[in-house]
């Protein structure tokens, strides 16, 4: 397993390279639609990257951080309320959120249709849900696949039309863009 719990110090200070100028744009013109003083949940949330460029485009909204490595949390802004937890079952009451995000995230969950059960308990109907994952049906996004099964992480890594369907059996309508050996799922909760 990668030791996250003592990587926080690297991915705070290398971890922005990961999330090309694009993928922000769309981050920001997603949370546009949210409703003053909403409340985002950046899940597996890391050091907070994902949430630091969201408050970076609204600074109404409350923030907070879920992770299950508290020596990543440390990291995380202070502008975010920060909780240790895991995906599978977050510690937030039904309906609480009107946008989640996850950033690079859900691969390394280990039940990843419960955390989507999970994250469609969460968010409000109509919510939004902000995912960037590497793609492993392209050359890199299969190397990371590989590396990561050989560093004995989950490695739950799904081509954007597999987690498409899967996020629509949880009710969301979903629209994938495409970056490279990355992509972005935005979806919407309808039910």
């Amino acid at each position: 397993m990668i030791p996250f719990n003592h990587l926080g110090w690297l991915f705070d200070r290398f971890g922005k390279a990961a999330y090309p100028a694009a993928v922000v744009q769309e981050l920001c013109d997603a949370l546009q639609g949210i409703r003053e003083n909403g409340t985002v949940l950046d899940l597996g949330a890391g050091t907070g990257i994902i949430g630091n460029y969201a408050h970076g485009c609204r600074r109404d909204l409350r923030y907070f951080a879920a992770d299950p490595a508290e020596g990543m949390l440390r990291y995380v802004p202070e502008h975010v309320e920060k909780v240790t937890a895991r995906a599978e079952a977050l510690p937030f009451d039904d309906n609480a959120f009107d946008a989640v995000a996850a950033g690079e995230a859900l691969h390394h969950f280990d039940a990843p249709h419960d955390a989507l059960r999970e994250i469609a308990r969460v968010l409000r109907t109509g919510g939004l849900l902000f995912i960037y994952e590497f793609d492993p049906s392209a050359f890199f996004g299969r190397l990371i696949f590989l590396a990561e099964k050989l560093l004995g992480e989950p490695g739950h890594f799904y081509p954007p039309e597999t987690l498409s369907a899967m996020l629509e059996a949880h009710g969301f309508r979903v629209s994938v863009s495409r970056h490279g050996w990355r992509y972005t799922l935005l979806a919407r909760l309808e039910s």
